[in-house]
């Protein structure tokens, strides 16, 4: 390929609405072009990236067992309706009806018409196992699109679904679909890791997330740097920081605390390490079944430490939803406005949850539940009934591993895949049995297994640029090399050269672009540095009068003048090294 038959259309601005370097670099670069708010049209540099992720993708599924076949973006609502989510997925499922008024979906994944195919074609044991997956268009509507592909409305996914006997079975295909994404990531050379992860809205009781690391990553990896251990925040695992409880000290005594509504300001005002302090959030729980009544809850952490709301929402009670409570019902509940609010002196009305820090503290400060105070001394069992205990928190640095082995460090990812297993939660809704070796229905045991596919395009310049532009690993780049032939129009020499070195690496398996346009070699060197090619040569009438071009790697900048007859064989080499 030449470059002046190509689409090269660099910009020297990012628009004003990109915020973080992927989306700047990628619309600079001409890889994408905004049509509308989380939608973009991938330009030809662009879409040689996605088409390099989903070659990897596709030969590594392929290569674990699954069977590729292609399902609709538009589905009908009845099979979300068979499962409930048509009312539960939220206003990121996009509902439209056909010219019958009939409804449909654009879809976000693809459970329920995957496990509807196989309803309708498994009949047998001797069916099973069974994965099949699709590289496909998937539509969520965000109500907030941003950060380029890295949180668009549209996007291109590449779901599995395994199917099997059992839950033994099951088991076996997710631990051959996290060994194949392994493969898949080590393939695209990106630096990641795998974590333990929350089922979320999908459901399901087994989950990895595969984390592209990343300052900018919306998700906090919580890990061991001396261990295997990895979790994503809202799943580890966070200790008890105070082996046991101490004897009270201190007598419980009302200070006056104006307007400290915050436990930063209590600890200032008293001149006491925040640590020492008890912060308290207010939840409600609505009508439910056999619950008539709105439940208030009282949870409690350390002042120092935050809420982990996904914890939060598995423990018993929570699992049909909670909210903050209102300012009316925490008056009528605590007789104070928040701020304020603490353990001490509550009616049995209230339920109290404390973290498991927490149950562990004495002689602590918490709110008085009257404005402008809170105790100090504070002590359970003798001030106030011991609590209900329950991991309540985020984890934070430094805390000891769950696993018995050093202390824990965090760092920034952002989720590029996820694998569940699933068990019968859409099997069980919509139906789908096989005949089991006894001759009786049983229900079918699903795994499910996703990669952002134009996600990871974003996430990798997120981990590989600079101030110049991007650094594509070799697998993702649109080009391994490109050769930038200086005055070509001008020079005969230049171009028997360049297109000499162009025809071997093309007969090499390179996947190789000659830059022939009439531009500055300035403005040429910078186009591929933006573009992040990972190889430049430069080939020029000064260094064929010696016999030479300039090899140059675009991730350390590294400039290596090698003869004309050896370049062919430099830069193989060289790309087995990048």
């Amino acid at each position: 390929m030449h470059a002046s038959h190509y689409h090269i259309n660099t910009l020297k601005e990012a628009p004003a609405e990109a915020e973080i370097a992927s989306h700047q670099l990628m619309t600079r670069a001409g890889m994408i072009r905004r049509i509308a708010g989380g939608v973009y049209t991938y330009m030809p540099l662009g879409l040689k990236v996605l088409r390099k992720i989903e070659q990897i993708v596709r030969e590594e599924m392929d290569n674990s067992g699954a069977l590729e076949l292609l399902m609709p973006v538009v589905q009908p609502a009845e099979l979300w309706q068979e499962t409930g989510r048509w009312d539960e997925y939220g206003a990121e499922l996009l509902r439209i009806k056909d010219r019958h008024q009939r409804d449909f979906v654009l879809q976000p994944t693809s459970e329920e018409v995957v496990t509807d195919i196989v309803r309708n074609e498994i009949h047998s044991w001797r069916q099973l196992p069974v994965n099949f997956y699709h590289i496909q268009t998937k539509f969520r509507d965000e109500r907030r699109p941003r950060f380029g592909l890295m949180r668009g409305r549209e996007f291109t996914m590449k779901d599995a679904y395994s199917f099997d006997r059992d839950e033994e079975s099951a088991q076996k295909s997710y631990d051959i679909m996290y060994a194949a994404y392994m493969r898949i990531f080590e393939r695209l050379g990106l630096t990641f890791r795998a974590v333990a992860a929350d089922t979320g809205s999908i459901g399901g009781s087994r989950s990895h997330e595969f984390q592209v690391i990343a300052d900018t990553g919306e998700d906090e990896i919580v890990y061991n740097p001396d261990s295997d251990y990895a979790a994503n925040i809202e799943l580890a695992q966070a200790p008890c920081l105070i082996a046991e409880r101490q004897a009270p000290q201190a007598q419980l005594e009302k200070i006056s605390t104006p307007n400290a509504i915050k436990c930063e300001l209590v600890a200032e005002q008293l001149n006491r390490p925040l640590s020492d302090t008890v912060k308290a959030v207010v939840l409600a729980t609505d009508p439910h079944q056999d619950q008539t009544d709105v439940k208030i809850w009282l949870l409690l952490i350390r002042g120092d430490h935050e809420l982990n709301e996904v914890k939060v929402g598995k423990l018993a009670g929570f699992e049909h939803g909670y909210r903050l409570a209102t300012e009316e019902e925490i008056t009528s509940h605590f007789g104070c406005i928040p701020g304020y609010l603490g353990p001490v002196g509550l009616s049995d009305k209230v339920a109290i949850i404390a973290d498991s820090t927490v149950a562990n503290m004495s002689d602590f400060i918490c709110g008085a539940n009257e404005a402008g105070f809170h105790f100090s001394g504070v002590n359970w069992n003798r001030d106030l009934p011991e609590a209900h205990v329950a991991d309540l928190r985020n984890v934070v640095a430094g805390d000891p591993d769950p696993t018995g082995t050093g202390t824990l460090a965090i760092q920034r990812g952002i989720e590029v895949g996820h694998v569940f297993f699933l068990g019968d939660t859409y099997s069980k809704k919509l139906q789908a049995t096989y005949l089991d070796t006894d001759g009786k229905p049983a229900l079918i045991q699903m795994g499910c297994y996703g990669i952002g596919v134009s996600r990871i395009a974003a996430a990798a310049v997120e981990q590989n640029h600079d101030e110049k532009g991007i650094i594509w690993p070799r697998a993702l780049a649109p080009f391994e090399v490109v050769i930038c032939a200086l005055n070509w129009h001008k020079s005969e020499t230049v171009q028997q050269a360049a297109t000499a070195l162009y025809t071997e690496l093309k007969a090499k398996g390179v996947d190789v672009i000659l830059d022939d346009r009439d531009v500055r070699p300035g403005v040429m060197f910078a186009d591929w540095e933006l573009i992040g090619v990972p190889l430049r040569v430069t080939v020029g009438d000064r260094g064929l009068k010696e016999g030479i071009v300039e090899i140059q790697n675009r991730r350390d900048g590294h400039n290596e003048k090698v003869t004309t007859s050896d370049a062919c064989d430099y830069l193989n080499q060289a790309l087995q090294h990048l």
